[in-house]
């Protein structure tokens, strides 16, 4: 069992992760070489080449034109945001990114010598709290990013679904939808992140019977996500017929224990419950042996 502190930042959102930022120009902003540790909290600029990225960074995927778009407003007005950073834990002499590191990525594309940073100091769990939440905020992010995102926030950290919701402004259904898509095929998972399919077309995906190939017919046509609904429902409905149902569709209830069960799995889950009998069918779908290894492994732990 995870053992959880007192934590006072995700409830708060990023910006109170991110605050206490002193006056610009109250720090030093020389960027003579010298122990990280000792830079006061706040606004400072140091050389680019004394800032360093985050190994445990989360997000592994920046797009080259978006980076090219994004040094190109640098080279013209300069880092108006600030990164945030923290003493490298590994080299005393330099900063480790916080959060920002698509903006230094930019800037050196821009030729940039220094760059304005914040300074924090944050431990390596806070680090990847901040950063994995920079990320699930940002407009661009892609949807296996974003579900990985809350996988490792609920998985590390021991947050739940509805505190998530709650601190990022989205709905639990959205979050456990998200997480949903982790069970689909690896093959499936790789169009997503081309961007192939969207992510309207993944969770049309999860209710089919056979989704691998129905994925690749909608990226072969360039099917419609409605298009991808319709094909998943009328190859799923003659194997339902067979199944225990409500007669009536599924319930509220039974739809967000799907949702919660697929969210904790990281697999898709269908609960397919008999009214009458007050019995009924719960199918776990693995895409490959090794998520059928962590299906066992989980149920082995339970005794």
């Amino acid at each position: 069992m995870v053992k959880r502190r007192e934590r006072t930042g995700l409830g708060r959102g990023l910006s109170a992760l991110l605050a206490d930022i002193e006056t610009p120009g109250t720090a030093p902003t020389d960027g003579q070489p010298g122990p990280a540790e000792a830079t006061p909290r706040g606004l400072r600029t140091v050389p680019i080449d004394r800032i360093v990225p985050n190994p445990d960074q989360p997000r592994r995927s920046f797009a080259e034109d978006a980076l090219n778009e994004l040094a190109e407003s640098i080279r013209e007005k300069g880092v108006i945001q600030p990164l945030i950073v923290r003493a490298d834990p590994r080299d005393s002499s330099k900063f480790q990114i916080v959060a920002g590191e698509r903006r230094w990525r930019a800037s050196q594309r821009a030729q940039l010598h220094d760059l304005p940073v914040i300074v924090r100091e944050f431990d390596d769990t806070e680090v990847l709290e901040v950063a994995i939440i920079e990320n699930i905020q940002r407009a661009d992010l892609n949807a296996l990013e974003e579900a990985l995102g809350y996988r490792q926030l609920i998985d590390r950290f021991g947050h739940t679904q509805e505190q998530l919701a709650t601190a990022l402004g989205k709905s639990r259904s959205h979050i456990a939808n998200m997480m949903r898509l982790l069970g689909l095929p690896e093959e499936i998972q790789d169009m997503l992140r081309a961007g192939q399919l969207s992510a309207g077309h993944a969770r049309a995906l999860l209710t089919a019977d056979d989704p691998l190939t129905l994925a690749r017919q909608a990226v072969a046509k360039g099917l419609s996500v409605r298009d991808v609904e319709k094909r998943a429902k009328a190859r799923t409905s003659g194997a339902a017929k067979k199944r225990p149902t409500t007669g009536g569709g599924k319930d509220a209830d039974t739809i967000a224990l799907e949702g919660d069960l697929s969210a904790s799995l990281g697999m898709p889950v269908n609960i397919a419950h008999d009214a009458a009998s007050g019995g009924g069918l719960v199918t776990i779908r693995y895409a490959d042996l090794e998520k059928l290894d962590d299906i066992i492994r989980l149920l082995g732990s339970s005794r």
